[in-house]
């Protein structure tokens, strides 16, 4: 059994990412900071899924090594993470305080680092493995009031196409996946008027769904992707063309 970590898998778009794993025959281990991820691998289980449920802070080396050999002591071995863990303190330059800079770039970027950097050593000694970032198409093109989302997100495709680079050779692909206008909770806090702007400028005329961003995961953790690396899927409907 293939056995795949989740960062931030206790909801949104990681907590379908799970259940959709979860079906496909995939362990999953879920890190999150929530305590509602442990109840979703409980879910899983009784449906007769292979998950376990471990307390991660991605922006603590320490916490998210501690995760790693509690999914290695219960899995064995690791095929993929998907880095998807992430959070918004939007504000423009001038308004936007240090702290809530300094978070975002701790939970969204170097929160990567720390996964990855604990994950590698093990994808490397079994020379097999799928790494996906959680990028965003703020992270190509920016966004007003999000300078440490976008910061961040960017940042994350220097990441994917430099660890391609330097993991290829152990047979471990490292992408992207950048979603754009996803109808998630927080879609609820955005004004009708701000999301039709956002549609009209949309090819394909509607928000993504999590289904949408998922499917990408499930496609780069597939052996049909298996000559796919460094790569950035836009999974945007055409927002960024």
């Amino acid at each position: 059994m293939r056995c795949v970590i989740v960062t931030g898998g206790a909801s949104g778009i990681g907590r379908d990412a799970c259940i959709t794993l979860a079906s496909q025959g995939y362990g999953i281990a879920i890190w999150d900071i929530a305590e509602k991820g442990k109840e979703l691998a409980q879910n899983l289980l009784s449906k007769g899924y292979k998950a376990i449920f471990c307390y991660a802070d991605t922006s603590d080396f320490n916490s998210v090594a501690n995760a790693m050999q509690n999914t290695l002591s219960h899995f064995g071995k690791i095929y993929g993470l998907i880095n998807n863990a992430g959070i918004t303190r939007d504000a423009t330059l001038i308004n936007m305080s240090l702290n809530d800079w300094q978070k975002v770039i701790d939970v969204n970027l170097t929160g990567v680092f720390n996964c990855t950097k604990a994950a590698a050593p093990y994808l490397i000694e079994q020379k097999e493995g799928r790494i996906i970032n959680t990028s965003s198409v703020v992270g190509i093109y920016g966004n007003y009031g999000q300078s440490n989302y976008s910061a961040a997100k960017a940042g994350l495709i220097g990441l994917t196409k430099t660890w391609a680079k330097e993991l290829g050779k152990y047979n471990i692909t490292v992408n992207a996946v950048a979603p754009g206008f996803i109808a998630t909770d927080m879609i609820n806090t955005i004004p009708q008027k701000v999301i039709d702007l956002i549609i009209s400028k949309t090819p394909l005329a509607r928000t993504g769904s999590i289904s949408d961003v998922v499917a990408a995961y499930k496609f780069l953790l597939s052996d049909e992707a298996g000559f796919i690396t460094g790569a950035v899927i836009s999974v945007d409907g055409g927002l960024s063309l």
